[in-house]
């Protein structure tokens, strides 16, 4: 994994939920993230996860502010602000991406990762020449 990487909301959601049929991905998930090395996400990232595991997973309010806490400990979280949405706007029209796929991308790009971990988006897109997108599910 590089040391550069940012890890879409989709990944955490695989490690911190177990769902039945997903061993596999769950398992990989958490090897993915508890590497020891820094990860990069945003604030989206951190939203998207917590309307998730209150939504989908049931989490009770009470146990998601320690997952949220952990997030601000162990990741680099990159803030939204026009700097980033304007490159968003940029990537939309230059990779049409989906608005929130492009905010996410954006936030890597800022952060100087190399690698974008997610399985929503192009497996092997090279973004600007130096962001590649990986699916981490993707058998090679």
């Amino acid at each position: 994994m590089s040391d550069r990487s940012f890890v879409d909301s989709n990944i955490w959601l695989y490690a911190l939920v177990l769902r039945p049929g997903e061993e596999a991905r769950h398992q990989q998930a958490q090897s993915l993230i508890s590497a020891p090395l820094q990860r990069t996400i945003s604030e989206q990232v951190i939203a998207e996860v917590s309307v998730n595991l209150l939504r989908k997973a049931k989490l009770d309010e009470a146990r998601l502010l320690p997952v949220v806490e952990s997030f601000y400990g162990r990741c680099n979280v990159v803030v939204p602000n026009f700097a980033l949405h304007r490159s968003a706007h940029l990537l939309r029209q230059d990779y049409l991406l989906s608005y929130w796929d492009s905010l996410i991308v954006a936030a890597a790009l800022v952060s100087d990762c190399e690698i974008l971990y997610s399985e929503d988006m192009q497996h092997g897109l090279l973004v600007g020449g130096r962001l590649k997108i990986v699916n981490p599910f993707i058998v090679s």
